[in-house]
Formats: C-alpha cells, structure tokens, sequence
C-alpha cells in the first residue's frame, strides 16, 4: 500500500481549511440582480416584483422618469409596458455583463453592472450597448431585495 507523502497531506488539508466560501454576500446580491433581471427578460412580473421592497425607488429613461412610495418596481413595470405597447417595442431582453462594483456593507449592497439591451421596434432589430444600471439592495431575512435601481442608456 501506497503511504501519501506528509507534505501531500498538509497541503491538502491546508487547501481545504483556507478555501474561500462559494457564495458570499456580494455574490448573493448579484444573484438577486440576476433574477429580477431573468424575472423582467421573462415578463414575469411577479417574480421580478418579489425582489424589490414595497418602497423601492426607480430611475429610468422614459417619461415620467421616476417611480417612487408604495409599489415602485411595480409601477415602473406597469409603465414600461404601456412604454413598449405605444412604441411597438417587443422581444426585449437585458444581457447582463460583468459587474463594475458589487458592495456590500452589512446588511446593505451596492451593484453597478453593465447591460447590453436588445429589442425588435416596429419589427426592426434595436441594439443598446454600453448602458449602466445601479442598484441598491438590503438584506431581509428573505434575502437580498432591491431597495431602488437607476438606468443610464449610453
């Protein structure tokens, strides 16, 4: 029978006793942007609505150009979709890049990501790249939730 080396086992014993945790708290912000962006790409309010407080504040490039107080993600969502219908918008979809920051200080988190946004209007293809969307997300014990958001098309 083959005798590991005792190197061999103190460095694996070592790796194994430093190795970084796989989910963290930054990770788990982002992966709370991740599924209202996926909530959103799907058209599935409630989902997407689940992730952010009641009182979540939005900034966006469309008239009237913020949603604030009770239901403000829902209120946003309701408004894009008038937004999209009178502009023949359909097939949109947020491709969410690498994120810049994702920070968080207790039990609040701060996500600056950028989004390449594809759209059809009238049936024609429309590309978007290099817009920014910055979040604000607080950790409930629910988890994290989008506490306001910002979109800058570029």
């Amino acid at each position: 029978m083959h005798k590991p080396s005792l190197c061999a086992v103190v460095a694996l014993a070592l790796a194994t006793a430093v190795a970084p945790s796989a989910a963290t708290d930054e990770t788990d912000a982002f992966a709370a942007v991740k599924k209202f962006d996926d909530s959103i790409n799907k058209g599935d309010a409630k989902a997407a609505l689940s992730l952010c407080v009641e009182q979540a504040i939005v900034i966006d490039d469309f008239a009237p150009h913020v949603w604030s107080g009770g239901q403000g993600c829902g209120a946003w969502f309701n408004a894009l979709g008038a937004y999209e219908k009178t502009n023949g918008i359909t097939d949109d979809n947020l491709a969410l890049g690498k994120p810049w920051h994702v920070t968080v200080t207790g039990d609040r988190g701060y996500v600056v990501v950028p989004v390449k946004y594809t759209y059809k209007q009238k049936g024609k293809p429309v590309v978007e790249s290099g817009s920014v969307w910055t979040l604000a997300l607080q950790k409930l014990s629910a988890g994290w939730r989008i506490t306001g958001w910002a979109w800058a098309q570029h």
